[in-house]
């Protein structure tokens, strides 16, 4: 018999929806709006295909959380404590240093072409540093790496998704590569805060069981 309750701790998955909340709150430009855009961001083409991999990052992440915890639950709760922590420090980011993209025009019809106009309709052009798709797929890429269980196989498919995700993000003018840099910044110190934080509080555990036993026979 499967014990669901082993996989109570998914549940906290649903911290990533309930903090999204703030996403669509500060989906504007009521404030002082900047952009970083450099000319390298010129040379870059618009490339309708990458909407795929650009719309194939939420179900990525959710499945990936789900797989890591399975691995090493360790690991899925610095992976999720990171990412949680890493979507708050965006949101603060974007109430006080707003920025936004000019995105192209959309012409001519095709599936792609519709998915594109899609997401720029119901996506504003805002909150673009540090890219959450950005922070989010790279976080996936520590926490495989940290699962050491994981086959050569399912190694190289997380990078080639997570990769094609966040270089997704410049191809369909959803952000520029400063907003790349950042959501990686981000993932880096969230994740070795998150780690930290995970090993005091094992450190912890460790002298409070130690100090019980020796009250214990003493």
């Amino acid at each position: 018999m499967v014990n669901l309750g082993r996989y109570k701790p998914l549940l906290w998955i649903f911290a990533i929806p309930v903090l999204n909340i703030f996403y669509g709150l500060l989906n504007n430009g009521n404030r002082t709006v900047s952009s970083l855009l450099i000319p390298w961001d010129e040379r870059i083409p618009f490339l309708p295909v990458f909407i795929i991999p650009y719309l194939a990052w939420y179900p990525f992440v959710m499945i990936m959380l789900v797989a890591i915890f399975i691995q090493h639950s360790t690991v899925y709760y610095r992976t999720l404590i990171a990412l949680c922590l890493g979507l708050i420090l965006s949101y603060i980011t974007f109430f006080f240093f707003q920025t936004s993209i000019d995105r192209p025009e959309i012409s001519g019809e095709g599936a792609l072409l519709w998915l594109v106009k899609l997401v720029y309709t119901t996506d504003g052009a805002y909150n673009c540093f540090p890219s959450i798709h950005v922070l989010t797929s790279y976080l996936m890429l520590k926490g495989a790496a940290a699962c050491t269980d994981l086959s050569i196989g399912a190694r190289l498919a997380v990078r080639v998704i997570a990769w094609s995700v966040i270089i997704s993000t410049v191809f369909v003018k959803q952000h520029v590569l400063l907003d790349i840099v950042g959501g990686i910044v981000v993932a880096e110190l969230m994740f070795y805060a998150a780690g930290r934080w995970i090993k005091s509080r094992q450190k912890l555990r460790t002298v409070q069981s130690a100090a019980a036993d020796y009250a214990e026979h003493s």
